[in-house]
């Protein structure tokens, strides 16, 4: 597979695995791969295999029984196939673990199975119904990249598509026990190479152990080449030996030699966060602190669960790059992340409907546009695909005047319902009130509130929109407001349902409980919130210009359309200069620029330095319009972060979100003190 110019596998669907069925020796039938000629799991007992292999010699049993630290105990795997040894790991945190105790899984695959075929292979073990259930029903699409699952309160699993090696080289994360699985190295030679042994030691912890089936050579060189103390131990079945083993002294991780700015701080668990702003970032990051026994206080001005029904409807949607690029990797992250996130957060759809999106192409040039898209990626269909217009008209259930993109897995949500459904999370506190300031000192940190009141945390998350950057800590990052206004149209009984989202220069939702949303408008640097009819007309256009069908309709169906007659909600998002959201911790710009202030001379000359930050301090911030797509994931990047867990993207995407990128962008360029660095104009 050849990299992109970002350094990451190409964006496109993953070959799923070619499987035939054999019966083993109970009369199962048995997946086996026909392009590796190899079996899944062991003919003779595949469970015993497992727990033989993989449980026993990695010591699981008695290390689930003694943990106790804050963080979760991380298990990786190289090869994920059917899932049986995630599940059996999983099942024996349950029965050993104490009950604060967590488990965070991550397993690499290259050829993922078909949902289909994952159900039928997990159907072996009626004992693991439950637990082969939860998986199932949250297996991703075959995107490369990572995917995380919640398979309950405790255990996380997070499946990194792609090759392996590859994988292990982007993960961002250390690992507790390794187990090495795989086709055997004569039928898959290409996935127990150097680099794989290379990249295990390098994510590994301290005393990291490990333990694999296979005894061949090849293996046995590259784990002693790579640090890791090897040992033959019985194996299992008809096997008669196997490797097991341990890492005393990873080595260090020399990615960061080349950005060291980006280099995390180091992580202490905090007992109480306080989190700054209860829309979709703030609300996202104290529910992701509180699933992991963390005590949150969210601080809002505003009390939205006091807002009463506002019938707001809001687009879960992206629109990628032509070319490929770390922006639309990370917002095609972001859609698949909060889809899956939507699906067990509420899985009655009271506050989401799966609706899909059908982005419309009005021009020759977006056409032409749209279809570079599809032949630079080859996505499954399930995630994105052109449509004529014939076929786009079917999906919408209205004509359309041309071709679109069709994103089936996409949504439309009740923004402001999964806000206070999420800040009525379990260990969450919400508290209104404005925050005017941040002290940081010896205890942690201490917020002065706009009534003269106090608060103190251990570690705090600013989740503003462009009020975000109001703090003296996170002055120096740039964020612009940008006005934005959606019209409201109480529609008659008659009139025509849309059956996707449609976005063109707006977009527009399914009508729900007889309003429908459309719009909406784009005003950076504005944050009038007084709603203007001139908007509304303007609303109005856009929504004729990409559905005339649907307007006509609307009016022949008795809807008044007059802007005097529209109500509307006016909402004020921040932006960055990038576009990307702000995500990980709060750089301390002065030092920043103290410290790499030489590539300012000479970008080649990168200090020796590690990136100085506000100790305990995180921002989750600029998303913009596209915040449905983007906060949740970040929410769970910053929360796995403060939690000393791997991290839910590629370290690429984890640097490209990094609060502190216009920084350095700004010194290489000599932009010490520019408009760019202090949120002025829309820079690039």
């Amino acid at each position: 597979m050849t990299a992109a110019p970002d350094g990451l596998p190409p964006l496109a669907a993953l070959e799923t695995a070619r499987l035939d069925w054999q019966r083993d020796d109970s009369g199962e039938a048995a997946p086996r791969s026909t392009a590796f000629d190899d079996v899944y799991f062991s003919r003779h007992d595949g469970r015993a295999e497992t727990e033989h292999v993989f449980l026993a010699a990695n010591r699981l049993p008695e290390r689930f029984r003694a943990w106790r630290e804050a963080r979760p105990f991380v298990v990786g795997e190289t090869g994920f196939g059917t899932g049986l040894n995630m599940l059996c790991a999983w099942a024996c945190f349950d029965t050993q673990a104490p009950a604060g105790a967590r488990l965070h899984l991550l397993s690499t695959e290259r050829f993922p199975l078909t949902r289909e075929d994952l159900a039928r292979a997990l159907a072996a073990w009626p004992d693991l119904g439950p637990r082969a259930a939860t998986l199932v029903a949250q297996w991703p699409e075959p995107v490369a990249g990572v995917h995380r699952l919640w398979l309950d309160e405790r255990v996380t699993l997070d499946l990194h598509f792609g090759d392996a090696a590859e994988r292990l080289g982007l993960l961002d994360g250390r690992v507790d026990a390794w187990f090495l699985d795989g086709f055997a190295p004569a039928r898959n030679p290409e996935m127990w190479r150097p680099e794989l042994f290379a990249a295990m030691a390098a994510r590994s912890r301290p005393g990291a152990t490990f333990a694999t089936f296979t005894c061949a050579g090849v293996v046995k060189r590259g784990l002693a080449a790579a640090g890791f103390a090897w040992r033959k131990v019985p194996g299992f079945g008809r096997k008669r030996e196997m490797l097991a083993g341990e890492i005393a002294a990873p080595p260090l991780d020399e990615r960061r030699t080349r950005t060291p700015w980006f280099t995390p701080p180091a992580a202490r668990p905090p007992r109480h966060v306080a989190v700054i702003g209860a829309g979709i970032a703030g609300a996202s990051a104290a529910a992701a602190l509180a699933r992991r026994g963390i005590a949150v206080t969210l601080i809002d001005r505003f009390d939205r669960a006091s807002l009463g029904e506002t019938h707001l409807q809001g687009a879960l949607y992206v629109k990628l790059a032509v070319d490929t690029n770390l922006q639309s990797r990370t917002y095609l992250a972001g859609l698949l992340h909060s889809r899956r996130w939507l699906e067990r957060l509420d899985p009655e759809q009271r506050l989401w409907r799966p609706s899909g999106v059908l982005q419309l192409a009005l021009s020759e040039r977006e056409q032409a546009r749209q279809a570079r898209f599809l032949s630079n990626h080859p996505l499954p269909e399930s995630v994105v695909r052109g449509l004529d217009a014939e076929a786009a008209s079917a999906v919408a259930g209205i004509e359309v005047p041309g071709p679109a993109l069709d994103y089936p897995c996409a949504a439309w949500v009740r923004p402001l319902s999964l806000c206070t459904h999420l800040a009525a999370t379990s260990g969450v506190a919400f508290r209104q009130g404005e925050v005017t300031a941040l002290e940081r000192d010896a205890d942690g940190w201490r917020l002065g509130l706009a009534d003269g009141e106090g608060l103190r945390a251990d570690q705090v998350v600013v989740a503003g929109a462009s009020e975000a950057a109001g703090f003296a800590q996170t002055a120096a990052l740039p964020l612009q407001p940008v006005r934005g206004q959606v019209s409201q149209l109480a529609v008659p009984e008659v009139a025509p349902t849309l059956g996707r989202v449609v976005c063109a220069g707006g977009y527009v939702p399914p009508a729900a409980d007889g309003v429908l949303n459309f719009g909406a408008t784009f005003a950076p640097g504005e944050t009038d919130p007084a709603a203007r009819e001139a908007d509304h007309a303007a609303n109005l256009a856009e929504l004729a210009r990409g559905l005339p069908a649907f307007v006509e309709a609307l009016r022949a169906a008795g809807a008044d359309l007059s802007p005097a007659r529209l109500t509307g909600r006016v909402g004020v998002r921040a932006a960055s200069p990038d576009k990307s959201p702000y995500a990980g911790p709060v750089p301390d710009a002065e030092a920043w620029r103290e410290d790499y202030a030489a590539l300012a001379r000479d970008a080649t000359r990168v200090p020796d330095i590690t990136g100085r930050h506000h100790e305990g301090l995180w921002i989750s911030a600029a998303h913009g319009s596209r915040g449905l797509a983007s906060a949740p994931l970040c929410a769970e990047l910053i929360a796995s972060m403060i939690c000393d867990e791997p991290l839910p993207l590629e370290q690429p995407l984890v640097d490209h979100l990094h609060p502190g990128r216009r920084l350095i962008r700004d010194l290489i360029q000599g932009k010490h003190d520019s408009a760019s660095a202090r949120g002025v104009g829309n820079g690039s």
